[in-house]
């Protein structure tokens, strides 16, 4: 960030100490993190997506039982993800819920290949009533940002200023979720790539001493 002669001048009062310079020019970069504009959210949308910028497909837990004749879209994706060659499945019998009769079923766990792919990072999924944490997701592609389109005025509420940015993404698929079969099992998945670069996303940011963050990233 550029400090002219004036700004700096200003911002320590013309003293000499070198001690009271430093202190003084961290002082004043602080106040320039904290000023709501282009170069600050950007830094705050590139932080975000470098941490938490995963496409990832909700599959948290594993290993994943499909029981016979199950309509739930596991049933449908993890022979995808079993010929691909990122899950293993054997034959089981499982209880499912709601019921207590056994019924045949089919076991799927990662394979190595599979467990690239399984990221240890949190994934929050907001409700109208909780934020639920689940602490690992199976990921298809990551994120990174295309063009800050802009953000809402900042909003001070209860000693906190927030606001809400607006940005378009790049996305770089893993090569197995490329491919059609991967694409045609995860719908959602093959739109974010379809619309790279025109989807708008929103990101909520709010203001702590050190600038701008994303609020999945600092949950106080």
């Amino acid at each position: 960030m550029k400090t002219n002669t004036s700004s700096v001048l200003r911002c320590v009062g013309g003293a000499v100490s070198l001690l009271v310079l430093l202190f003084s020019l961290t002082g004043c970069d602080n106040e320039q993190a904290r000023l709501p504009n282009q170069e600050n959210f950007t830094a705050t949308t590139n932080d975000y997506l470098a941490q938490r910028g995963h496409v990832c497909l909700a599959k948290y837990d594993w290993p994943i039982t499909v029981v016979a004749g199950s309509r739930e879209p596991d049933a449908q994706q993890m022979p995808v993800l079993e010929k691909l060659g990122l899950v293993t499945g054997k034959d089981v019998v499982a209880t499912p819920k709601d019921t207590a009769a056994a019924a045949p079923a089919r076991e799927y766990a990662l394979t190595d290949a599979g467990r690239k792919s399984y990221l240890q990072v949190p994934v929050v999924i907001r409700t109208t009533t909780e934020n639920i944490t689940h602490p690992a997701d199976f990921c298809a592609a990551t994120l990174s940002l295309d063009r800050l389109i802009g953000w809402d005025p900042p909003q001070t509420r209860d000693g906190r200023t927030a606001t809400s940015l607006l940005f378009t993404y790049r996305i770089a698929p893993e090569p197995w979720a490329a491919t059609p079969e991967a694409q045609q099992a995860f719908p959602l998945l093959a739109r974010a790539i379809q619309r790279e670069g025109t989807m708008q996303m929103r990101l909520g940011v709010h203001l702590t001493q050190r600038g701008w963050v994303a609020d999945e990233l600092d949950a106080h």
